[in-house]
């Protein structure tokens, strides 16, 4: 049984205006329009350019973008930089998985099977084996192996919603569906999705993201907050934000255990502290800003604002 625990602290929250951190924004060519955001240990930052069909590999120190075209039709959703050093992508106008060889800049697509076609892929992960997984959005998750290139799919419990995914230190992979209003651990094995319910109906869980503890941290499209679950007692504990009641989008935690979401309300970047229970309110320069995801790493927050053709970065 799934007990729901509210925390009380959260529902007096006040946001600080003043961070203690520098937040540096970044202008792409106009239509870039970065979906999702992957930093690579390298310095560099790779982007799904949805709208103009490519990979794309920001530089900082030079501001210069390197477009890679994936192909006919292309429209990548998610990237992350795997454990090869490659960028991966769910490439959603082609229906595949797709790898761009970082040195090289060569593509390879792992296409989905024909069973499985206009899965709306979404995002993906590696799990602690060198096995990436997946998510579509029209009711699919599944896995490719980089190595024989065998690509599995599966039926997603519930039907259309997978969307965020994630690994805990343990190895478990989850994901979060936002249509089907609820989160699903999947077993290695089988690719078998067991549902776990929200804390209450409507929430509307978009992304999820375990923390180093292997404590899973869920945004809520539909309520707002964020929502933190912990497999061992079956508990969730809900944050609302400070001021939105709707559009928390993205969630990512870093490496000192810092949860950051992006609050669409209030065209904000939000970092909460598990410790004190505290926002920090990190707000855009520009109006809809539109962060999707975010990503980072040491000291570094990133996100694409995919309504001003902008990464931005805060670092801390």
């Amino acid at each position: 049984m799934v007990r729901t625990l509210v925390a009380a602290a959260a529902l007096a929250l006040a946001a600080s205006m003043a961070p203690a951190a520098e937040m540096t924004f970044y202008q792409l060519p106009a239509g870039a329009t970065p979906h999702d955001v992957a930093p690579a240990p390298d310095g560099t930052v790779w982007i799904s350019g949805q709208g103009g069909g490519f990979a794309g590999r920001f530089n900082p120190k030079t501001g210069n973008l390197e477009k890679i075209a994936l192909g006919p039709g292309a429209a990548p959703h998610g990237v992350i930089v795997g454990p090869d050093g490659n960028a991966w992508l769910t490439e959603g106008g082609q229906n595949a998985i797709a790898r761009v060889d970082a040195k090289t800049k060569a593509v390879t697509l792992f296409p989905l099977p024909k069973d499985f076609a206009r899965a709306n892929l979404n995002t993906l992960v590696f799990d602690k084996r060198g096995i990436v997984w997946y998510t579509g959005q029209n009711g699919v998750h599944g896995r490719v192996d980089p190595t024989t290139g065998k690509v599995d799919a599966w039926a997603s419990p519930k039907g259309r919603g997978p969307y965020g995914i994630t690994v805990t230190p343990a190895g478990d992979i989850w994901y979060a569906s936002l249509a089907g209003d609820h989160i699903a651990r999947v077993d290695l094995a089988t690719g078998e999705a067991t549902v776990v319910e929200p804390p209450r109906k409507g929430v509307g869980p978009r992304r999820i993201w375990s923390d180093s503890k292997g404590l899973l941290w869920v945004s809520f499209w539909n309520s707002g907050g964020v929502g933190r679950y912990d497999p061992a007692t079956k508990i969730w504990t809900v944050y609302p934000m400070p001021q939105s009641k709707s559009g928390t989008y993205s969630v990512y935690v870093d490496d000192k255990d810092h949860v950051w979401a992006t609050d669409w309300g209030a065209n904000a970047i939000q970092r909460f502290d598990p410790k004190t229970e505290r926002y920090t309110t990190f707000p855009s320069d520009k109006r809809n800003a539109s962060v999707r995801q975010m990503l980072g790493r040491p000291g570094e927050a990133w996100g694409g604002e995919s309504g001003t053709d902008r990464l931005v970065v805060i670092r801390d």
